[in-house]
């Protein structure tokens, strides 16, 4: 009799401390889980706040707020992203407009203008691409210690190349302007991937000096 009771109190032992080891697993689990969902709405909102003071913030949001968990809550991050989504736009519609310029039935003016526009994209790729690479190093120690001198220096070429990319990618959208360009789909659904381009990298650009002053 003694040793059945001894036996169930080990038994109601056991199970009582298996039942503490799941419920701690359980509990670590949420909290790890609720940090995680904390973590990423962190994220996404300042991505949001960030956005907000760009000219195109609904665009902003919705093409960066994909890389939050990348960008996390890092300024750097989230204008070299924003670079990134650029170019990979540029890139895309420079290829489709390549193949569209093989078309048949585009009048000279047409022909012309996606001519100049390819080359103008071309460059706004270049330029892009040259900025990102800039950015990489950014925030490296220096052997002199000079990382505001540095970091200025970085920042302002970067400034210059993005500008200079906008304006290309502007004046690549003014060839489909005017009287003398056929109306139709081609020039409407051209004109709108170079304006989407043209947004998506003055949000960069904003984002870029929103980083340097911050930083400066």
């Amino acid at each position: 009799m003694a040793a059945s009771s001894t036996a169930a109190i080990l038994a109601a032992a056991v199970v009582a401390v298996i039942s503490l080891l799941l419920a701690s697993t359980s509990s670590a689990s949420s909290r790890s889980f609720s940090a995680a969902a904390d973590g990423a709405a962190t994220n996404t909102e300042f991505i949001r706040t960030s956005c907000s003071a760009t000219a195109y913030p609904q665009l902003c949001y919705s093409s960066l707020a994909v890389h939050a968990t990348k960008i996390q809550t890092s300024a750097k991050l989230l204008a070299t992203a924003a670079l990134d989504v650029s170019l990979a736009s540029a890139r895309s519609t420079s290829a489709a407009m390549a193949r569209l310029q093989q078309s048949q039935g585009l009048s000279p003016r047409e022909t012309a203008a996606m001519r100049d526009c390819l080359e103008e994209l071309g460059d706004s790729v270049d330029l892009i691409r040259q900025s990102i690479d800039e950015m990489k190093p950014i925030n490296k120690a220096q052997p002199n210690g000079s990382f505001s001198a540095h970091f200025e220096m970085m920042i302002s070429d970067v400034q210059t190349w993005v500008s200079a990319a906008l304006t290309e990618e502007s004046t690549c959208n003014d060839g489909f302007v005017g009287k003398s360009m056929a109306a139709g789909e081609m020039k409407t659904v051209v004109r709108g991937e170079i304006e989407t381009i043209a947004h998506l990298t003055s949000n960069a650009l904003a984002l870029i000096n929103a980083y340097a002053t911050h930083h400066l």
